[in-house]
């Protein structure tokens, strides 16, 4: 392991028992890791990711941005941090539900409103893991879940990707509908009525039922149908 990697891996430990890498030689460090966590997370929250820079970051507390690298590394790992420093679970888990429907529904809920308050966790790669503690928290406490519950070993990791992808798609439709107004909405409308003979060439598409009469719960709703669907599965 490279001394680059170590040093990360230190920093995303950091309140787990390890301890942040300091500079050999310079002047000793002045910021906060937290607060500059805290900083970049906000500008994200509010301008999107592409507003990240470090040396954005880095100009709310009147530095540099090669100031700022000793503190985060490199820009990826920057990222890996922020995003581990958003995903921080709920302070205490519910007690698990009777059910897998339940218990699988407060677990997506609560991930899908993690992704909601900080929608530009849906930009950054699902396959590329920030290997941090909150975001192990999640994934252990979904695998809590399955084991308990009596869920195939074989079915785990299926139902896992399943669910991953699920939460994050529909938290992305609702940013996206969150910010659509009504006259947006229908115009969209008018524009799909406006395509020539649409029933008659994708008569299934066509008769599908609506989700919820309430476009703006559309992701909520496709949520939990989701997840009553899956665990509908798992049981038979």
């Amino acid at each position: 392991m490279s001394a680059e990697i170590a040093a990360h891996i230190r920093r995303l430990w950091r309140h787990r028992g390890t301890t942040l890498p300091t500079p050999r030689r310079g002047p000793r460090q002045q910021l906060d890791l937290d607060e500059i966590l805290d900083a970049a997370v906000t500008l994200a929250d509010a301008e999107g990711l592409t507003a990240v820079s470090t040396r954005a970051v880095a100009a709310r507390f009147g530095k540099t941005a090669m100031a700022l690298y000793p503190y985060v590394g490199s820009k990826e790992q920057f990222l890996a941090l922020m995003q581990d420093h958003a995903s921080a679970p709920p302070p205490t888990w519910p007690e698990l539900e009777e059910s897998l429907a339940g218990s699988l529904s407060a677990w997506a809920f609560a991930f899908f409103d993690l992704h909601v308050t900080h929608p530009w966790l849906t930009e950054l790669p699902l396959a590329r893991s920030s290997q941090g503690p909150h975001e192990r928290d999640w994934m252990e406490r979904l695998q809590t879940i399955l084991t308990l519950t009596g869920t195939p070993p074989a079915s785990r990791s299926p139902t896992t990707t399943m669910l991953y992808a699920v939460v994050r798609a529909c938290a992305e439709s609702d940013t996206t509908l969150r910010r659509t107004t009504t006259d947006e909405a229908e115009a969209w409308r008018a524009q799909q009525s406006a395509i020539p003979d649409l029933a008659t060439r994708y008569p299934h598409t066509a008769a599908l039922p609506p989700i919820t009469t309430d476009w703006r719960e559309a992701p909520r709703a496709g949520l939990q149908a989701a997840v009553d669907l899956l665990a509908t599965a798992l049981r038979s």
